[in-house]
């Protein structure tokens, strides 16, 4: 299989896309996974200019990909993030028709590989909640606003958003499978590794220091416990800097973060057949 490209938190920025699509354009990868946030930075006061965004320069882009590639054109696999309006899923889901896979709660099939999809976070201090869900119980770290307040651009079960959570949620989408041979395409990473290390150093509530570690129990727990293939995550963006590392493992399993705090596109090219073999390039905006 050739190589798989990976990619996420590109933020509506039109210069990182077209950096993709050069790239995808130039090496023809047999799958692109989109990790989320992918739409114009959401404001807290609920407005953004997303609209149109999908069509003008995910549709767009991904079509003319597959004018110019043909047959070769691969396959694209993606969720949204937590910055992303849920109001726009619809519109991400019919605009995708031919174009990509909308992956977030699905098993999806990419040859032998189960692909899997998962967009939520554990809670946040910011207020748009339409991707937040508790993660392995109702605890919100200080700091943080529960999924039961801040706002959400589509109204969602209020029983569903006070009971349910990451945990749950996970349980429900893997099933019994069997997962050896498992992608899974989520947004957070896993709780206390090098992939979810946020800049909070120096940061203190109610005099007691914040955890720098921002990412999902849930999700490390149910990686340590089924042991997937291959997690790809996104969502802390200044991580790899941090800790120098874009890539753990949990047990058998090779985790890929493809978050970046520069101007670069971070691209992680990935091989599910070998992924210890996978790398990961910054490449110059377009």
């Amino acid at each position: 299989m050739p190589a798989c490209f990976f990619a996420t938190d590109l933020h509506g920025r039109p210069d990182r896309f077209r950096r993709l699509f050069a790239a995808i354009r130039d090496e023809a990868p047999a799958a692109v996974f989109l990790g989320g946030d992918l739409l114009p930075v959401f404001g807290h006061a609920g407005e953004a200019p997303t609209e149109g965004f999908i069509d003008d320069v995910l549709a767009a882009g991904f079509r003319a990909l597959r004018a110019d590639l043909g047959e070769p054109a691969p396959r694209v696999f993606l969720i949204f993030g937590n910055d992303d309006p849920r109001r726009e899923e619809a519109a991400l889901i019919a605009a995708g028709d031919g174009l990509w896979e909308y992956a977030h709660g699905r098993r999806l099939a990419l040859g032998r590989f189960a692909v899997y999809g998962y967009a939520c976070v554990p809670p946040t201090p910011f207020r748009l909640k339409d991707w937040e869900r508790y993660d392995v119980s109702r605890f919100v770290d200080p700091g943080c606003i529960s999924p039961e307040e801040g706002f959400r651009t589509l109204e969602a079960d209020a029983g569903e958003v006070r009971w349910g959570s990451i945990q749950r949620d996970l349980e429900s989408l893997a099933g019994g499978d069997d997962l050896s041979a498992a992608v899974f395409l989520f947004h957070s990473p896993p709780y206390d590794t090098p992939l979810d290390r946020a800049a909070l150093d120096t940061v203190r509530i109610d005099h007691v220091p914040a955890d720098v570690h921002v990412g999902s129990i849930a999700i490390r727990r149910f990686i340590e416990a089924r042991r997937p293939l291959v997690t790809l995550h996104g969502h802390v963006h200044e991580a790899a800097r941090l800790t120098g590392q874009w890539r753990t493992r949990l047990g058998p399993t090779h985790c890929f973060s493809a978050a970046h705090d520069g101007p670069e596109l971070a691209l992680v090219r990935f091989d599910p057949e070998d992924p210890e073999a996978a790398t990961r390039e910054l490449l110059a905006p377009l």
